[in-house]
């Protein structure tokens, strides 16, 4: 029934914690890994691979629920991810060996997939042009913010409730979410759903990426979040091992530069243009990258590395907003497709990205990360804007 409305705070709540969902799925248990692997007596990549399956679930989770709340609505399809991801999270609790944990950790991705890509349809079903823009720029800066906060989050209870306490803190936000979700009121009316057989939904996915514009939109995006899995998967080795800090004061500098993404994100609307947000956004990423890249492999001072990693990350932040924005409005007829390949192009990116690091020198190797993916990035809007 379409006859009442959530009112736009409900939703902007309701959104922004749907979209941090899958960055805490993820990255929250991080800091307890080395406790899993006594606890489940096994070694510790056997424990990551919990890590992998997940980001692996919510990458194609998402090309699942997508087409699904096309089909039947956004309620629905988020109702049933609520469920599953509630259902997993008990499982990975009680799992009595490691491989039963890794199974129930690519179901909860999967689950968690659902909240991630129906929030951006959503935001597409309510809004357009610049309202669109501002309540996807809510989402983006918690995207952004996200997938630094949790691990930092996740150490504070790693020494104080365990693996299991974590766990159990992402049951209760479940069943929160799951209790918005039955206050949620359906965004998409049943004339603009998809009627077609399972054959054409298929088939949403290939006129999707015909769409040239969003196609170039989304793999700014991905390689702007290249940056970002390349960052997080380096700085506890840069930061407290390189650098010798200790990790409280790892957290510290997380959380800094998490605002850093926040406040970029926050910010892109207050330009006129969304893709004049995303071009100054990649442009400040290629410079602040080649002057990182020259002080990593030099070795220079911590704070030069953090000043222009904080400046690079704020770059980062202003492209999550409007590219999102300029992707989600150029496929506004297939808004759950358009939104599920979106998240699972970046989660995809960020899977391979992430071990690149660790390959050589983790100085020179991010650097050149950062150097690749920002001139990728910036490449791609180019590209578009100079067509558009």
């Amino acid at each position: 029934m379409m006859d009442k409305q959530n009112s736009k705070v409900f939703l902007l709540i309701l959104l922004g914690m749907l979209s941090a969902f899958g960055p805490f799925v993820t990255d929250m248990y991080l800091p307890s890994l080395p406790s899993m692997t006594s606890y489940f007596n096994t070694n510790l990549s056997m424990v990551q691979l919990g890590l992998t399956t997940s980001m692996a679930g919510l990458a194609v989770g998402q090309l699942f629920f997508g087409p699904l709340s096309d089909k039947f609505g956004r309620r629905s399809p988020l109702l049933v991810a609520m469920l599953l991801f509630i259902a997993s999270t008990v499982f990975c609790l009680y799992s009595t060996n490691i491989r039963e944990f890794i199974f129930f950790r690519l179901i909860q991705g999967i689950a968690g997939s659902g909240g991630i890509v129906i929030s951006r349809s959503v935001a597409t079903d309510k809004y357009s042009g610049k309202e669109l823009a501002a309540m996807l720029a809510v989402i983006g800066a918690i995207n952004g913010i996200a997938p630094v906060a949790a691990p930092v989050l996740g150490g504070f209870l790693t020494s104080s409730v365990g693996w299991k306490g974590i766990f159990w803190v992402l049951f209760v936000l479940g069943l929160i979410l799951l209790f918005c979700c039955f206050k949620f009121k359906e965004s998409l009316p049943l004339t603009s759903r998809d009627t077609s057989g399972w054959t054409a939904l298929c088939k949403s996915f290939w006129t999707v990426l015909h769409n040239r514009k969003y196609v170039y939109y989304v793999f700014q995006l991905a390689f702007a979040q290249g940056v970002l899995f390349s960052y997080i998967s380096s700085s506890p080795f840069i930061i407290q091992q390189h650098y010798g800090f200790s990790p409280f004061a790892f957290s510290i500098c997380f959380a800094i530069n998490a605002v850093m993404i926040g406040l970029g994100a926050a910010l892109s609307v207050k330009f006129r243009h969304p893709e004049n947000s995303t071009l100054a956004g990649c442009i400040g990423m290629v410079f602040l990258s080649l002057t990182e890249f020259i002080v990593m492999y030099y070795e220079c001072n911590f704070w030069i590395y953090e000043i222009l990693l904080m400046i690079l990350l704020f770059s980062m932040g202003l492209t999550f907003t409007s590219s999102t924005t300029l992707a989600m409005d150029s496929e506004r007829k297939n808004a759950g497709t358009a939104s599920a390949l979106l998240g699972a192009i970046c989660f995809a990116f960020g899977g391979v990205v992430s071990p690149l690091v660790g390959l050589g020198n983790i100085m020179v190797t991010t650097g050149l990360l950062f150097v690749i993916c920002s001139f990728s990035s910036l490449i791609c809007i180019r590209i578009e804007v100079r067509k558009s």
